[in-house]
């Protein structure tokens, strides 16, 4: 790989430049502004001296690696790269207009990648002539940071894309995992369902602070409500209503919906589900106990006291259970896959194994037993997995599923 290209200057695609500069690999940095391009390369300039200030790093180093990072406002400077990832906005007609002008201005051996989080891989590709050289390359925030990165196949990349992009993960130092095409792919895809039920149990009675610190007692370093005022709560809002659009609703109506409303983002705007007043570190805020309040209220919602087993039991089983059906799907190879994911991606502790092998030190059995105690209390969320239901029923282990032809190997 002689030369790659990023397309967007904004921390994701300044954290992804990062990453090919860190490995000694040119890269250009396409930006439509000025503005954005010059604030895009101050940022990775501000990263690298930080690096230096805490001696990982010498001042000779942050220089070399400065000097492979090259802005540039035409597209077409991207015609030499042999490898290129795009991280614009998440939006599938902003997505399908890049892909359009890359394949326009891209040589035609180049691959061509987005770093989506859960939009349809396959249909980004087809906005090019060939396919066969799109595929997902989902980096995770900071890029420049996390190792895990979900390399997304979708039904027509070509093998040495796909082979190349592996070799590319390790030449990047990261944990490259190969999935398949769904909303979400695995990561996001069970993370939606995660928090999901971490906002039902708010709705029920607990606080975000009772939530987050059952994650904590179990050896996470962040709670679901910590980790969405991280990344941003407009992120997770956006999804919500693009979800709530294609399912024919007007729109999507949860507390974290008016929390984004109310104009509290996260981190970056200073409050979200908590308050960041004195920096970074999340406080609990009597105004979003308000909102929590008056949203019960108008939803006819009668708090309950929640045990800090349920949460844990609850939280953990919603990942098993959708991670059951990735893999009969096919979107994961096997449940080692998913566990890489989840303590590379969401810090899920190593010691437990990820979320899959955790369950089955459980046993399936008794995990199922709760599942099935969960659906008939809280409704069709909870609905079992069939692949949970039948290694449950023989005495077997995830681990030990062979599985099925997958959509990942096509094999």
């Amino acid at each position: 790989m002689r030369r790659a290209a990023v397309l967007g200057a904004g921390t994701m695609g300044g954290g992804i430049a990062m990453n090919f500069a860190n490995a000694g690999i040119p890269v250009t940095v396409y930006e439509a502004s000025e503005e954005n391009l010059a604030r895009g390369l101050a940022t990775i300039r501000r990263n690298y001296e930080n690096t230096a200030r805490k001696g990982r790093l010498t001042q000779e180093q942050v220089e070399e690696r400065l000097k492979l990072v090259t802005g540039t406002l035409d597209l077409a400077d991207l015609g030499d790269a042999d490898y290129v990832i795009e991280a614009v906005f998440e939006d599938m007609t902003v997505k399908k207009d890049v892909f359009r002008r890359l394949d326009e201005v891209t040589r035609e051996d180049a691959i061509l990648a987005t770093n989506t989080s859960t939009l349809d891989v396959n249909e980004i590709a087809a906005a090019t002539r060939d396919p066969s050289r799109v595929l997902g390359m989902h980096f995770f925030s900071p890029a420049n940071v996390m190792r895990l990165l979900e390399i997304v196949r979708p039904a027509r990349v070509s093998d040495e894309a796909l082979v190349t992009s592996v070799a590319l993960a390790r030449t990047l130092r990261k944990v490259g995992v190969v999935v398949g095409v769904c909303d979400g792919f695995v990561g996001n895809r069970m993370i939606n369902q995660y928090g999901r039920e971490a906002q039902a149990l708010v709705e029920e009675g607990a606080s975000p602070r009772d939530v987050d610190d059952a994650m904590h007692a179990l050896g996470l370093p962040m709670g679901p409500f910590e980790m969405s005022d991280m990344a941003g709560l407009d992120i997770g809002y956006a999804i919500r209503q693009r979800l709530a659009r294609e399912a024919g609703m007007e729109r999507s109506d949860t507390f974290m919906d008016r929390l984004v409303e109310a104009g509290r983002k996260g981190q970056k705007s200073g409050a979200g589900v908590y308050s960041y007043a004195g920096g970074r570190t999340p406080e609990p805020d009597p105004a979003v106990d308000e909102l929590i309040g008056t949203y019960r209220r108008e939803k006819g919602l009668a708090p309950r006291e929640i045990t800090r087993e349920e949460i844990t039991k609850r939280l953990v089983y919603q990942l098993v259970n959708e991670g059951a059906r990735i893999l009969e799907e096919g979107i994961a190879q096997r449940s080692g896959d998913i566990d890489v994911i989840y303590v590379y991606g969401y810090g899920f502790p190593a010691h437990l194994g990820g979320p899959m092998f955790h369950a089955d030190l459980v046993g399936l059995p008794a995990v199922l037993a709760d599942v099935r105690a969960f659906h008939e209390r809280l409704g069709e969320t909870w609905r079992p997995a069939p692949l949970l239901e039948r290694l449950a029923a023989q005495g077997g282990t995830f681990t030990g599923w062979s599985g099925q032809r997958s959509a990942v190997s096509r094999q």
